[in-house]
């Protein structure tokens, strides 16, 4: 039967949630990361659900293999090939001081060390002709050293081969002749633009992870194999787009941050399907808490970030959703210094985890915070699959925070909550206030396991009206993996003022970016469709570094409009910074493409099976009665999704003493057992396999006709 399966592996836990098409049943799973053998958590999700490995037809996968990789150091031994006189580029890197206040400020070390970096005897022009003829024998000789040295990998960054990728296509050439198992990246396979260092850089990540995503997929396919899996396997990228096993081991760098987007991508979507275009996507798991904007349906894309944060990190410049992140998960560690407390980002993750696991953890964590603040049900853990230690969760903060600062446990575990939460709304704030957005014009979709827990102070401190929480939060972002199209990215520098350019000369680019991505889809099982492509052209005011998309298509070049792209920079320029200059003269940077193949997926996550060992209700089918005005959302007042509760709220199923600022007996209910269209009153807690969603007092709780809570904030 056509049975697609999504598996997200995080830092705590591995995700499974699968779909079958034909009868449009969702069937989830949840285990522990098993970080010496990632593939065995994948075994054990399979284990718990049927059908089994052997009834997939297509496979979806995201991991952080690629980004622990690089962040750990634990990469390939890897050579960097440059023009000679370039050879300290990658060291050097910008001349900027990111925060001048900072006194312990480093740069980042590179990935590749200067002795391990080796200079050809060629040079290119901007434009594209060899200043210095590439010299064949001093090549030779410089791969018989990278061969000598001991290598894994090597990245290959010429002087202008954006422009022309000749010397380096030749120099890949004779290393694959001579050693065929050496992973070899040239930078022109991945980034033709300009931007020396940022090039350099993100060759490099592809070239120090490519080994290791590469074993890792192949023992991945083998295993999936042996189980008698016989569909298509795809990787999820960083840009929210799938891609086929044989692209994702030449292009590793694409997978950094392939398991938190998958979120995102289903926020976006399920938001729409409610009637909101504007969504707050937030994402708390067992190590970190990630955010991102939805604006008008489409998750926001930036071009390229930097792996360990912008200050010291690896510029890696591939478009990716943007994504603002903060080490505050569920195992994020607290601690008490002569400053205070502090909490992550180091986090106990899922070995040994939590006090509260009873696995060998001995240092506090938020969720041993929630723990002793009654907020998680140590008996309902993963539907009771994992029963947590309430007394070892106590002696850890006890012993690592309350002592130390003279409070009580259950002041010290508040204290960790609230710190946390103050860490993640500054996140949120990042990505939302500081990008020029009002948070209150916005509901947040929370999810992950420990999202729905959170996602009401967190949006309180920043008068978000709204939260939302999803069908199966804990396998939120597996669920945006069986959503996800093929999306492959391309660019191409064109450096030219607006009024001088040669529109010949971009359709041509258009035309080759387009060849180039109709050559990589294949026509695989996967059930895509016909390839979209969206072509852009960035273009800044004269002077500038910074350069926004522009919308063209294929008319737009034929016909040279350049007052449609100088009024569509206007009106973008206006929209994201409040003011434009119609004097200042245009040039345009580069062209962009992305070609997006539309794949069969699920048409909505509602009306799904639940859980392994849930019950199911007659009573959640029960249609509600929806309004929507397709408005905003502002002070405190949802439209566009909300729902007109007429349904009685649902009986709880026993009542719980809960921390808030003070201890409250709160009603705890089950969700599967929630009517649709109920609503309860806060203080509340409702229940699932793989998540808490609390309810603040004050605040209130709708169930949405198509299944999901609708929380309404009291205070804002």
């Amino acid at each position: 039967m056509p049975f697609t399966v999504a598996v997200d592996i995080g830092g705590t836990f591995t995700d499974l949630l699968g779909y079958d098409a034909a009868t449009g049943r969702l069937i989830s799973a949840k285990t522990s990361t098993t970080p010496a053998d990632l593939t065995r958590a994948i075994e054990r999700c399979f284990e718990k659900i049927d059908p089994d490995v052997r009834d997939v037809d297509t496979f979806v996968h995201g991991s952080t293999v690629a980004i622990n990789t690089v962040v750990e150091r634990k990469g390939a031994r890897t050579a960097l090939v440059v023009t000679r006189g370039m050879r300290d580029v990658y060291g050097i890197g910008r001349g900027n001081r990111p925060d001048a206040y900072d006194l312990w400020f480093t740069r980042p070390r590179p990935l590749v060390p200067r002795h391990l970096t080796f200079e050809l005897n060629e040079r290119l022009a901007a434009d594209g002709s060899a200043r210095k003829r590439f010299d064949e024998a001093q090549a030779r000789e410089v791969v018989a050293r990278i061969m000598a040295s001991g290598v894994e990998a090597v990245a290959i960054c010429l002087l202008h081969s954006w422009r022309n990728p000749a010397h380096e296509s030749r120099i890949s050439a004779l290393l694959k002749a001579a050693a065929p198992t050496l992973y070899v990246t040239a930078s022109h396979e991945i980034l033709r633009e300009y931007g020396e260092y940022e090039r350099t850089s993100t060759t490099v990540l592809n070239a120090y992870t490519g080994p290791t995503v590469g074993r890792y997929i192949d023992e991945l396919d083998r295993r999936l194999r042996l189980g008698g899996f016989g569909g298509d396997l795809l990787i999820m990228q960083s840009n929210g787009g799938v891609m086929t096993p044989g692209v994702a081991r030449a292009l590793p760098v694409a997978t950094l941050e392939s398991g938190p987007v998958g979120g995102f991508i289903a926020a976006a979507k399920i938001g729409a399907r409610l009637g909101y275009g504007n969504v707050i996507a937030f994402d708390m798991g067992g190590t970190t808490a990630k955010t991102n904007v939805v604006r008008n349906g489409e998750p926001q894309m930036a071009h390229g970030y930097h792996i360990g944060g912008y200050a010291t990190g690896h510029p890696m410049t591939l478009p990716v959703v943007d994504t603002v992140e903060v080490g505050a998960g569920g195992g994020s560690i607290a601690a008490a210094d002569r400053l205070g407390l502090r909490v992550g980002p180091q986090s106990a993750g899922a070995e040994p985890g939590p006090a509260c696991y009873g696995a060998g953890g001995a240092e506090p964590t938020v969720t041993d915070a929630n723990v002793v603040l009654g907020r998680i049900d140590p008996r309902a853990f993963l539907g009771g699959e994992i029963t947590l230690d309430v007394e070892s969760a106590r002696a850890a903060i006890a012993r690592g925070v309350a002592a130390p600062l003279g409070l009580s446990i259950e002041d010290a575990a508040l204290a960790i909550v609230k710190i946390a939460v103050l860490n993640m709304s500054l996140a949120v704030r990042q990505v939302s206030v500081e990008r020029g957005y009002d948070p209150r014009d916005f509901v947040m979709l929370a999810f992950g396991g420990a999202g729905p827990l959170h996602a009401a102070d967190v949006a309180r401190a920043l008068h978000i009206p709204a939260i939302i929480v999803p069908q199966f939060p804990g396998q939120f972002s597996a669920a945006g993996m069986l959503m996800a199209d093929v999306r492959h990215d391309y660019v191409r520098t064109y450096y030219e003022p607006l009024a001088e350019a040669d529109f010949g000369a971009l359709r041509a680019i258009a035309d080759e970016l387009t060849a180039d991505a109709r050559a990589r889809f294949d026509h695989g099982k996967s059930g895509r469709a016909d390839v979209e492509l969206r072509h852009t052209i960035e273009v800044r005011y004269a002077g500038q570094d910074s350069s926004l998309p522009v919308p063209v298509d294929t008319a737009l070049l034929a016909r040279a409009d350049r007052s449609a792209v100088h009024a569509g920079f206007t009106d973008l320029h206006q929209r994201l910074y409040g003011y434009h200059d119609g004097e200042q003269a245009l040039e345009i940077v580069s062209m962009r493409l992305a070609a997006i193949g539309r794949r069969v997926r699920p048409a909505v996550l509602s009306d799904a099976a639940r859980p392994p060992g849930a019950a199911a209700s007659a009573e959640r089918d029960a249609p509600a009665p929806a309004e929507r005005d397709g408005g905003s959302v502002r002070a405190g007042v949802m439209s566009g999704g909300g729902t007109v509760s007429t349904a009685p709220p649902s009986s709880p199923r026993g009542v719980r003493r809960v921390w808030f600022d003070t201890p409250v007996d709160c009603p705890i209910y089950e969700r599967d057992a929630l009517v649709r269209g109920a609503a309860i009153a806060g203080p509340a807690i409702v229940q699932e396999y793989a998540s808490t969603t609390l309810v603040c007092p004050g605040d209130r709780l709708e169930v949405a006709a198509s299944g999901e809570l609708v929380i309404h904030l009291g205070a804002g």
